[in-house]
């Protein structure tokens, strides 16, 4: 008995299917396999294909991300209008730029863009982002402490906003921080001690708050200027073994 080689596909042939779509695409599909060696029916083969040229949802951790921060923000100017979330790849958004060889997101470029509204965690799934420009806009709200998990962050710019509550010690495990702008905001409590472990940081400012307590001396802050903690409750530079730190909070 004949049998037609057009009934039958066969598991190596899913799988270079399958893996040439992925290679295509640079989604992530489900792959399903038959594993019975039977005459497969022209349904019984669609099936498997249709899945696996399927892409699942939340692909991509760093466009989730970047969408949960849009549903955050008011945009009166459509700054935004190009984040669209059917595209899973978020570097053909505007303000967003990625590195050539992974396509990770590594800048994020809304500064004086007219956006109101918060800040929220999703923002710590940008693992490899290296700048973070949210400058003079009308931003309210905390600093979520999981911008901390940004390992790869040189330039935090949060100045001229609406920031409010206290200073997220979580910030001191940026190792790789140089620029720490968060002046011009509304931000409470004192200076965490931590930062003073921030060997890279070159800049630091937090002028034009309602910080209270002492200006750390030790690191790297032994260097910046006094306009840097300007128009403050500070009390003036640490005394170390004669008043606390957050004296006067």
């Amino acid at each position: 008995m004949e049998i037609r080689n057009t009934h039958f596909i066969s598991l190596l042939d899913c799988l270079f299917l399958c893996s040439f779509i992925f290679k295509f695409h640079h989604f992530y599909f489900l792959v399903l396999f038959h594993f019975e060696m039977a005459p497969l029916s022209l349904f019984s083969i669609l099936v498997p294909f249709l899945l696996c040229i399927t892409p699942t949802l939340s692909t991509n951790s760093e466009g989730n991300a970047l969408h949960a921060l849009r549903s955050r923000l008011i945009d009166p100017t459509n700054v935004l209008q190009s984040w669209d979330p059917s595209l899973v790849n978020p570097c053909t958004w505007f303000h967003v730029t990625c590195d050539d060889s992974n396509n990770h997101v590594i800048r994020l470029d809304l500064g004086n863009s007219n956006i109101s509204g918060t800040l929220g965690p999703e923002l710590g799934e940008l693992k490899h982002l290296q700048y973070l420009e949210l400058y003079r806009n009308e931003i309210g709200g905390k600093i979520p402490k999981e911008l901390g998990n940004l390992k790869n962050l040189v330039s935090m710019d949060l100045y001229e906003n609406r920031l409010e509550g206290e200073i997220p010690e979580s910030l001191a495990k940026l190792k790789s921080l140089r620029f720490l702008r968060l002046n011009n905001n509304k931000l409470t409590g004192s200076v965490p001690r931590q930062l003073t472990g921030l060997s890279n940081l070159k800049v630091f400012d937090v002028s034009d708050n309602n910080l209270c307590g002492t200006i750390p001396v030790d690191g790297p802050f032994a260097t910046f200027p006094m306009k840097s903690f300007e128009n403050n409750r500070l009390n003036g530079p640490e005394l170390k073994g004669l008043v606390p730190y957050d004296f006067g909070c």
